[in-house]
């Protein structure tokens, strides 16, 4: 039996309330002065919650792997990441607002700016130069006057944030994972060649058409704009995945700035909710307005891991900062369970996703206390929880909450 099975034998419905937060990204290693951001910022409510709450660290999918986001997540909310794997493409489109459906293949994109050089497409900024999201609006409204359809494929695109947007292609027909085996066209760094979407099955030939022909167009369109191609990822068709609010009887909650995690959690069954603006005060508002209304809410904060990816130490640190500023009035909603985490490690002198262990911390009335003196990654190895994997994390919240039954006589 599987563990979501067991958990929704065991689950079973009380008053009590669980509080998820998950600063993206969080988990780091030692850099400068032989400190991580968390050990260097200054947060006195995290390290005075840290003394009375169990602490520990989690490993999303196995020892040695970097995790994508969407892993990540999907380990935090209960899932296997091995075996439920859904593609960025499917989860940007849902957390933008695109209407899916059986006949669509989605693609996630990035506005990225190229040069010409001996006849080869080179990268030399894969976000553009983080493209605003009005010059993204703009350049996503020129392209959809001109490309409709292509070999009878019909074409959807939505801006997301920043530099990226969504793209969907819908067929004529239900379309399968297998059409989605194509190689996707963004090299991971600067000073690389573009690659071309080939396909690497029989049945993904038709949609590497269509896409060569899209992009070629699109080249012609924005050829002299400061974003002037597309990088193409996370090819996906719509999964079928267990609900996570009917698994585990919760009324769920996930307020989130970016598409993507609007989007996964959308996908699982969660209720989503908009948010005016990007700041941690914007989903503070939110949570506020709505906590007393849901059995189970997600937050999450985003800006940890895009300083990460940028190298950016000094403002990862200023948003843990941050988020500790506002800790005080999330605790003074009492919540009866709170957990923070991240979904990964995003090390600032790696510049991108690692496999390190992620700081993990519950609160509830039900913890030993006094074992960890802040919320760092070093305390966190010295912490009750021990290094567990992601997938524990929500039998441990709904432990601590007096939701799980007995197993056994």
């Amino acid at each position: 039996m599987e563990r979501i099975d067991i958990l929704k034998e065991l689950v079973e419905k009380n008053d009590s309330k669980i509080l998820l937060v998950v600063l993206d990204g969080l988990g780091d290693i030692p850099s400068i002065d032989g400190k991580t951001p968390l050990e260097a910022a200054k947060t006195p409510n995290l390290d005075k919650l840290s003394k009375e709450s169990a602490l520990g660290m989690h490993i999303p999918v196995l020892p040695g792997i970097t995790p994508g986001s969407g892993p990540g997540h999907l380990s935090i909310f209960g899932y296997n990441p091995l075996k439920y794997e859904i593609g960025r493409g499917i989860l940007e489109a849902l957390g933008v607002g695109l209407e899916v459906t059986e006949n669509d293949i989605c693609i996630r994109a990035n506005y990225a700016k190229v040069e010409e050089k001996d006849g080869k497409l080179i990268v030399n900024d894969r976000r553009a130069g983080r493209l605003s999201t009005e010059e993204n609006k703009k350049l996503t409204e020129k392209i959809t006057k001109e490309i409709e359809e292509i070999n009878g494929v019909k074409i959807f695109m939505k801006s997301g944030i920043e530099y990226r947007l969504s793209i969907l292609l819908r067929f004529n027909e239900k379309v399968n994972e297998d059409m989605c085996d194509i190689l996707e066209t963004d090299p991971q760094n600067e000073g690389k060649e573009v690659i071309s979407p080939e396909p690497l099955s029989e049945k993904a030939k038709i949609v590497s058409e269509v896409l060569k022909e899209f992009l070629l167009r699109v080249r012609e369109i924005i050829k002299n704009e400061k974003g002037n191609y597309l990088l193409l990822r996370g090819y996906s068709t719509p999964p079928i995945i267990p609900n996570f609010s009917e698994i585990y009887k919760l009324k769920s909650l996930s307020i989130a700035t970016y598409p993507m995690y609007k989007g996964l959690t959308k996908l699982i069954g969660m209720e989503t909710v908009k948010v005016d603006g990007f700041s941690i005060k914007d989903e503070i508002d939110v949570l506020r307005k709505n906590y007393k209304n849901f059995d189970f809410i997600y937050l999450h904060i985003k800006k940890t891991d895009s300083y990460g990816e940028d190298g950016d130490f000094m403002n990862k640190l200023k948003v843990i900062e941050e988020f500790d500023s506002y800790l005080p009035e999330i605790l003074s909603l009492n919540f009866d369970v709170l957990c923070i985490t991240g979904d990964h490690s995003t090390p600032t002198i790696m510049k991108s996703h690692s496999f390190h262990p992620v700081p993990l911390l519950i609160h509830s009335p039900f913890v030993f206390k006094g074992l960890s003196e802040r919320f760092t990654e070093k305390e966190c190895l010295k912490g009750e929880l021990g290094t567990i994997k992601g997938e524990d994390i929500i039998s441990l919240l709904l432990a601590h909450s007096k939701k799980l039954k007995k197993y056994g006589a």
